[in-house]
């Protein structure tokens, strides 16, 4: 059964990326949706996906505008 939110020390090492990362992404705009439970921040595997996605587009935009240039 896979997950359905991840703390973001869990989310960071399930990416491959580190926290200061993630929290530099978040001051950027650029981190996935998150949401507080008591006193725990988690990502949902739903936020997790969308981010992905959001991630691949816009790194596929500035791959093309590379090619433009």
């Amino acid at each position: 059964m896979s997950k359905s939110a991840f703390t973001i020390p869990d989310w960071c090492k399930d990416h491959c990326i580190s926290r200061a990362m993630f929290y530099k992404l978040a001051a950027e705009g650029l981190a996935p949706r998150t949401m507080k439970i008591g006193r725990k921040r988690l990502i949902s595997a739903d936020a997790s996906v969308e981010w992905r996605i959001r991630m691949e587009k816009n790194t596929q935009i500035m791959e093309d505008s590379d090619y433009e240039a």
